[in-house]
């Protein structure tokens, strides 16, 4: 079942508003609670991340750091205890529990979400800058690398939208969201304003349509159904949506059945293309990602820290694999694919033996 989270703060008496609108007591303002999971304001003084910032070869655009889906593969968890860390003591609650203890960063990342409330504002005058909008044109804008922009908090605080405005009032930019849920559709009017003078494209991220499977997964993200449907409405507008099938989780999600119900799904939403690769697991995700193997899939523990014990990535063999199988796929059901090739730093890795004869997944399990 999706969640729909409606208990926002906007949503209550204006003296209850105003509460938690207040400083709380040991640093960042407490924008609101919801549940298990707090919301703070974050002042920023840049909401553009640059190449030279992060690795990438394109511009990003977080407005919220942290994110309440709480996918248990997420590779972004680094992102929220870097972000407290250079704020120091300004933010000691913004990874504690009620009675003021820390929590873990895998589950402060989840629990714990920061608010650049003044994202628009601040986008808007780092934009005034010729040069930066120059940057922009030619190396491109991505929202949502390291947090889904389109998560529970944006019902509330709507700054995705206001990004958007800001960069509607540009031309000739490449823009790209990625993103879970369907609420992008609530913004088709930008959207549309946005392709009408630029490149515009919007990543759907869908690993499963198997809803229980989905559920374990990404506890508190939009079902599969709810994706392909804000698919095929995106579509309808002639805006471009490639479908993330990103990561594929070896012995879970890789069943040759299960990647043609997903294609299949894909290619009657009329997705523009997909893209598919495999797990990767670096220290913050593997913190939490393989504790939470050993409690809903422990079959498949050994074979996790075997398959990753030397490589944030599994072999080269499994994802040549993976590539083959998705491409087949994708031709019988006439969708586009994406090709993602290897990087340098895959070079360390061994191919990961299958035992014989299994033949239910291309991890052999």
């Amino acid at each position: 079942m999706y969640i729909r989270y409606t208990t926002f703060a906007d949503e209550r008496p204006m003296n209850q508003l105003a509460l938690f609108e207040q400083p709380d007591a040991r640093g960042l303002p407490l924008l609101d609670v919801q549940k298990d999971i707090r919301y703070y304001g974050a002042a920023s003084r840049s909401v553009l991340n640059g190449p030279s910032a992060t690795g990438m070869d394109f511009w990003s655009i977080n407005p919220y750091v942290g994110c309440a889906f709480g996918c248990a593969y997420c590779y972004a968890r680094y992102a929220h205890r870097y972000t407290l860390e250079r704020l120091g003591e300004d933010a000691p609650d913004a990874a504690s529990d009620a009675a003021g203890e820390r929590l873990p960063p895998w589950l402060a990342f989840e629990r714990r979400i920061l608010v650049k409330r003044e994202a628009p504002r601040v986008l808007r005058r780092q934009l005034a800058s010729a040069t930066r909008v120059d940057d922009l044109r030619s190396q491109g804008v991505v929202i949502g690398t390291a947090t889904d922009p389109y998560q529970p908090a944006e019902r509330r605080f709507r700054l995705t939208r206001g990004v958007l405005e800001v960069l509607a009032e540009q031309s000739r930019l490449h823009v790209t969201i990625i993103t879970k849920s369907p609420l992008v559709t609530r913004d088709v009017d930008l959207l549309a304003r946005i392709a009408a003078r630029s490149s515009l494209s919007v990543h759907v991220s869908l690993i499963t349509v198997d809803r229980e499977l989905a559920r374990r997964l990404e506890p508190r993200a939009p079902t599969p159904e709810a994706r392909l449907r804000a698919i095929a409405r995106l579509r309808t507008y002639d805006i471009d949506v490639a479908v993330n099938v990103m990561p594929v989780l070896p012995g879970i999600t890789d069943a040759p059945e299960m990647i043609e119900e997903l294609v299949g799904a894909v290619s009657r939403a009329n997705a523009s293309r997909l893209g598919a690769c495999a797990l990767r697991l670096r220290r913050t995700a593997r913190d939490r990602y393989l504790p939470f193997i050993d409690a809903e899939f422990p079959q498949l523990s050994s074979r996790y820290r075997r398959a990753y014990g030397r490589s944030h990535q599994v072999s080269e063999r499994y994802r040549d694999g993976l590539r083959e199988r998705f491409a087949d796929v994708c031709a019988k059901h006439g969708v586009a694919f994406s090709r993602y090739y290897r990087s340098e730093d895959d070079e360390v890795e061994e191919a990961t033996p299958s035992p014989a004869g299994a033949q239910h997944t291309l991890w052999g399990g």
